[in-house]
């Protein structure tokens, strides 16, 4: 069970590499002054939530994986409160950019108001949770702490499961519609935070460690 505990990071890291590449990719286009097109014209005019939503996302996909492990949780507890400390306000950027994003930038034809919507409503529940863990672990409420800051990775790490989420309208050759959009984007979100929430259910069925055994704490303070 360990061994395979040791491998969720690993997983998670895969998951984040396609949107990971993407904003890689996005964030090189601006630097290097890439041909403007109707794609990308937007990042141009504004460049900057695009770069902090970029930034943001990838070092809280990439370091927050790592928060999944157990063993190094308890082998190296600072190492998690540090990653924490860095893991907190990539996260907040990551999701308040997002939602500037979804206002600021003229909405792409086949994201519509209902795409926009889910970002608003996704971005804000991210960021929520953030805070959410942030006070329970100041309050030293562990079990709050590990539940709402995995809800906040489930939808941050949303982008890697609407690249797959999308696959059925790619397969079909056809140009996506609307309603097709917005179900891949909504389902990549819900998928997440449903698998986010069976492991916060299945962890809260287990025995409760003691105290001194806690591995998981992150003050800030």
């Amino acid at each position: 069970m360990t061994r395979c505990s040791r491998l969720v990071p690993y997983a998670l890291i895969a998951l984040s590499l396609i949107p990971v590449a993407a904003g890689a990719f996005r964030v090189t286009s601006l630097a290097t002054g890439a041909p403007i097109d109707d794609g990308n014209a937007r990042f141009f005019a504004d460049p900057v939530p695009v770069v902090l939503h970029i930034v943001g996302a990838t070092v809280y996909c990439l370091v927050g994986a790592f928060q999944f492990d157990a063993v190094l949780r308890r082998r190296r507890p600072g190492w998690h409160r540090a990653a924490g400390r860095v893991l907190i306000p990539c996260g907040l950027v990551a999701a308040l950019s997002g939602m500037w994003m979804a206002v600021a930038y003229e909405l792409p034809p086949i994201d519509g108001l209902g795409v926009m919507l889910l970002r608003l409503v996704f971005g804000g529940g991210m960021a929520a949770a953030i805070v959410l863990g942030l006070l329970a672990v100041r309050r030293r409420d562990f079990t709050a702490h590990r539940a709402w800051m995995m809800r906040g990775y489930a939808i941050g790490l949303a982008a890697g499961t609407q690249a797959f989420t999308h696959l059925p309208l790619l397969l079909t050759g056809d140009e996506p519609g609307m309603l097709g959009r917005f179900t891949a984007m909504a389902a990549g979100w819900l998928i997440n935070l449903a698998v986010a929430e069976w492991f916060i259910r299945r962890a809260g069925r287990r025995p409760m460690r003691t105290r001194a055994d806690e591995p998981v704490a992150l003050p800030v303070g």
